[in-house]
Formats: structure tokens, sequence, C-alpha cells
């Protein structure tokens, strides 16, 4: 089929103007945000639908050609990128916020809707869509929903898993299968939608979903706290758990080399909340619905902490602008990037009393292989997550197999998983059996087979970059 006749088809799918072909396709629907990963796709096409966006799987299906859908492109797997040759598949017309309903507490939402919009349209009508990460600005529905995203705010309101009540797909042969209900409880057959929610877009395109919103926080408390020992730090996140009465949000854990690498790095921009030298620091963040009580508690709680030895120090922000800046040390990353690239970023997962020994092998083995790398960690200590920062300098693939080695090798001493939130992509996909038993692959396997038999969808990641 010729790129003319592929053109006229999709146009007469999705209108003219809505379609590009070649290299009128632009640079963000072909690279990633790394910019390891990018590609040749034969045609762009952005629908309006779900309507049209199965008549594009059929054409697809009917032509042999596959397709990827493109979101934000903040992953850093390389799990967005078409494949050469095929259809990139945007959402970016599909973006309206359908409907809050206050009573039932949901917002039904279009994937191409980016999250940030999605959190304020909630905030208008008085609720809050609790997912939050550093990407919201760009970061579609679609793209948090099939990578399962997690954030800044797990320990309290799950993963975006946990969020998704009701949710629409186009499968590999353009069948819609529609469930866009509003009810928590539903255990009339296989529950099909959590087999779709983390899949990376192997197993089905997410059109539109059904959320579940909470009642807007009306308080917010924010503190950066600094213990001596990794310990003393869970055994402060246990305490606020329990003294905060459910309203612990957010515990962001730094270790030292980190904290210091990012504050040293926006020094220029703004001060550092707290002096560096000690061994770990935490932003931690609760919200409630009575800021007087709940500032006064959370202050009364802290200072128990710091007299039973467990904080070395803490800041309590006492303005937006103090809350901004404590943020911005995990959220502002760029400056204290930039000096390290070319890097590698890691996204991990282990049970949390494993996190000091994966830590300590990662080191050991970066320098048994590179003695002249260096590794800054952090993460979202309420569920095991750990990102790693990984350079030396240079970057070729030998240096990233390295790289790739000595992590991994860290997660699978410690029966942890290559991945937590990011999904496996292309670059993770080789490590896929560090982490995931043979059985459980053959399982994988026979679930793609059956759901996309002629692997329309996003091809060449996951099981198939293996």
């Amino acid at each position: 089929m010729t790129h003319d006749a592929l053109e006229a088809e999709l146009q007469a799918v999705v209108g003219e103007g809505h379609v590009h072909i070649g290299d009128a396709i632009g640079e963000r629907y072909r690279v990633d945000v790394s910019r390891k990963y990018q590609s040749r796709p034969v045609a762009l096409a952005k629908p309006a639908s779900t309507e049209e966006v199965a008549a594009i799987v059929k054409l697809a299906s009917r032509r042999g050609v596959s397709i990827t859908v493109v979101g934000g492109q903040s992953g850093t797997v390389g799990s967005a990128v078409p494949a050469d040759g095929g259809i990139a598949l945007s959402l970016e017309r599909m973006n309206r916020v359908v409907e809050i309903d206050p009573l039932s507490m949901t917002m039904t939402v279009e994937a191409g809707c980016i999250l940030q919009l999605a959190q304020e349209a909630a905030e208008v009508q008085g609720a809050f869509l609790p997912l939050d990460l550093g990407a919201r600005g760009s970061a579609t529905i679609g793209g948090v929903i099939g990578t399962n995203a997690g954030g800044n705010r797990v320990i309290r309101w799950g993963m975006m898993r946990d969020m998704v009540i009701g949710l629409e797909v186009v499968l590999a042969d353009g069948t819609i299968v529609s469930s866009l209900t509003k009810m928590l409880k539903d255990n009339a057959g296989y529950n099909w939608k959590h087999l779709l929610i983390g899949s990376e877009g192997t197993l089905g395109i997410v059109t539109r979903a059904v959320l579940r919103l909470r009642p807007i926080p009306t308080s917010r408390q924010t503190a950066l706290i600094a213990t001596e020992r990794f310990e003393d730090a869970i055994l402060v996140m246990r305490r606020l758990e329990v003294a905060l009465s459910g309203k612990l949000s957010s515990f962001e854990l730094m270790w030292s080399d980190f904290y210091a690498a990012m504050t040293e790095a926006q020094a220029s921009q703004r001060p550092a909340p707290m002096a560096a030298g000690h061994g770990f620091y935490a932003l931690v963040e609760a919200m409630g619905g009575d800021a007087v009580a709940d500032n006064e508690q959370f202050e009364r709680v802290l200072m128990s902490l710091s007299e039973d030895g467990l904080v070395a120090d803490a800041i309590i922000a006492q303005s937006d602008r103090e809350r901004e800046n404590i943020w911005a040390v995990r959220e502002d990353m760029t400056p204290g990037l930039t000096p390290l690239r070319p890097f590698s970023a890691y996204d991990v997962s282990m049970g949390i009393a494993d996190m000091p020994a994966f830590v300590a092998a990662a080191r050991a083995g970066l320098a048994k292989v590179y003695p002249d790398a260096s590794a800054l960690f952090y993460g979202h200590a309420g569920d095991g997550n750990l990102h790693a920062i990984v350079s030396r300098g240079s970057m070729d693939k030998e240096t990233q197999r390295g790289f790739d080695t000595a992590i991994f090798d860290a997660v699978r001493d410690v029966g942890g998983s290559i991945a937590a939130e990011h999904g496996i992509g292309v670059s993770r996909a080789p490590y896929l059996s560090w982490t995931r038993s043979p059985a459980e692959i053959d399982l994988m396997r026979t679930l793609k087979a059956a759901l996309d038999p002629n692997r329309v969808l996003n091809p060449g990641k996951l099981l198939d970059a293996m």
C-alpha cells in the first residue's frame, strides 16, 4: 500500500488536517523524552472519538500496519515510540473531561486529557484527583493508565490502578469494550480492566476512563525532615501514619548525596531549605480538613519525633512559597541533573526493609565495572519505589549495559522489581526475566496472543523486546 493510499484512508476516518505522513510528522511524535529512542512511523493520525480509534485499528489490522499510541512522551523506557513504518496514534483531540459527578465522586475523562487539566477540573468542582507526579503538565490520562503510574501520594491513595473505576478500550481487532461504570464494587466475572492498566498499550487502546475522586482537602502541611539512619526515617514515616490520623499523603525519601546535589545546583534560584550533611532527608506532606487543628497536630507530632531522637532536624513550611521551595528539591531537578548528562534513570521497587541492601549492592556493582560512576538515590518510601540516576560523563551501549546489569543485579538480589511505575518498554525488556518467573512470562505471552494475535498494538515493546 502506498503512502498516498494510507493517507487517504486515514483522512476518510479522521478528516483532512488530522493526518500527517512521513517527514511531516513532528519530532515529539517520534522521539521520547530521553532521546534514546526514535523512529520513522509512516503516518500520524489524530482521532476525535472512540469510534474513529476503532476504525483506524481495523484499517491497520486489515493492512498489516502496527499502531502505537503517543501521549505526552514523558516516559523514559521507550514505551510510546512508534514502530518504524507503523502508525502513530495521538489522542490529543480526545482531551475532554466528559463529566464530574460530585455525588458519586467520579470523573469521566478522555484518554488524551493532560493530567494537570484533569486535576484542575476536579478542583473547580470541589473534588480531588489524588494522582500527582512531576510530569503532570505533559502526561496524559491514557499514559498514566497504561503505565499504572504512582507518583507522590501512593502512600495514602494508591497507584493509578486504585483510581480507575471504569474503562473504555479498543482491542486489536477494533472491538470497542466499554464499561464506564461508577460502581466501586463489581465482582460480576473477570475484572478485565486491571489487565489493561499497566499494559503499556500492548493489549488495547484506552479511550475513556471513569476515575475515582476524593473530597478536596482544605489544609496542607509540608515539612522537610532529616534523619541520620534509614531505619529512623522509616520509623518516622510509620509514626506519622498513625499520629496524623491517616492524613499523611507524601513521604519522599532522599539519600544524602541526592539532596546535596539538587540543593547545590539550585542555589542560584533558591536557598537550600536545610543544610546538607545528614544521612537521609524526607519531604513530608499531610492533607486534612481543619487548618488550625491540623497545623497544631503536625507541629506537635514532629516535635515529639525530634524529642525521641528520630528526627535530627526539621523545617515546616509557613507559606506557599516555602512549600514550593521544599518541593523544588524533588521536582525542579533539571539544574542538578544537567551536569550529569548523559545519565541513565532507573525506577525500581522492593520491600521497604530491603532498600539499604539494594542501594549498597547497586553502588558496589557500579563501582566494580565503572569506578568513576556516580549514583543518586531517592524515591517514594511509602510504597517501596526507588529512583536511581547513574552517570559517568559519557554513554555508549557498553556503558549502558554495565549500568543496567549493576542496578538490576541488585534488584534481583533483594527480590524486587525492575519497573515500579514507568513500565518495561524497550530498555527494560531484556531484564524482564530477572524479575518475573518463566511461568509468569509464558502467561503474559498467552494473554498477548489471545488479545493481539497479529501484534498490531505497540510492537517491539515489553515481551516483543526481550
